[in-house]
């Protein structure tokens, strides 16, 4: 069995081929955070605990690639997930007319999990538009090719100054073997003179008795590297 490693860096790897000869002279960038709870399409990742979370992106010209990490929590035994690291790559741009674009693939691995896959790979496309005053407004689609499961999502925000914007977002996740739910949030983010952003972000879905999609108040804080 191909690894869940050489998969992703296969796809990688292709994406970096298409960006040319020019890799090396790309820009690297990170990131770090700690968050109360984390959250992922209006579920708690974490069992509703603190989680640490971090990692790197490069990009050059259109293309982009990265990895993210972050512990988890999905009350699993005995497989008992610890960790999400996630592989992501794609090509973005914006048009003349200012509309933003973006197109590629994240795979979610779980690579402390022996006996269950809960690996799987997403396709990506999402348009982003900014009007003149500070509002802005998004749309994304994402396609799970191997389960058939997809999520839809848009978005609207506002900048009031260049250190505090609030933003808000409706996804919707529906799944070929049936069923769907509906996700919202909204959320502030303040940039201290510091280097450090605070998010504070209401989060609820439409989903009855399950304690981790339940509404709640989520504290992040993170730093740019």
């Amino acid at each position: 069995m191909v690894s869940k490693f050489t998969r992703a860096g296969v796809a990688l790897a292709a994406l970096a081929a298409a960006a040319g000869g020019a890799y090396a002279e790309g820009e690297w960038s990170g990131n770090v955070a700690l968050t109360t709870d984390y959250v992922w399409r209006g579920v708690s990742q974490s069992n509703e605990d603190f989680a640490i979370q971090g990692g790197f992106d490069y990009s050059n010209g259109m293309f982009y690639a990265g990895t993210w990490a972050s512990n988890v929590d999905f009350g699993d035994e005995p497989e008992d997930a610890n960790l999400e690291l996630d592989l992501y790559g794609g090509l973005a741009g914006e048009t003349e007319s200012g509309i933003s674009w973006d197109v590629g693939f994240i795979y979610y691995a779980y690579p402390d999990t022996e006996e269950a896959d809960y690996d799987f790979v997403e396709l990506q496309g999402a348009l982003g538009y900014t009007f003149t005053g500070g509002v802005s407004v998004g749309g994304a689609v994402y396609w799970d090719p191997d389960n058939e499961n997809i999520y839809v999502e848009g978005s609207a925000g506002y900048s009031f100054t260049d250190n505090f914007s609030m933003d808000a977002t409706v996804g919707n996740y529906s799944f070929d073997a049936g069923g769907d739910y509906t996700n919202w949030s909204l959320g502030g983010t303040y940039s201290l003179p510091i280097g450090i952003d605070v998010d504070v972000r209401y989060w609820d879905t439409d989903v009855d008795g399950v304690g981790i999609s339940d509404e709640r108040v989520v504290l992040t804080l993170a730093k740019s590297l």
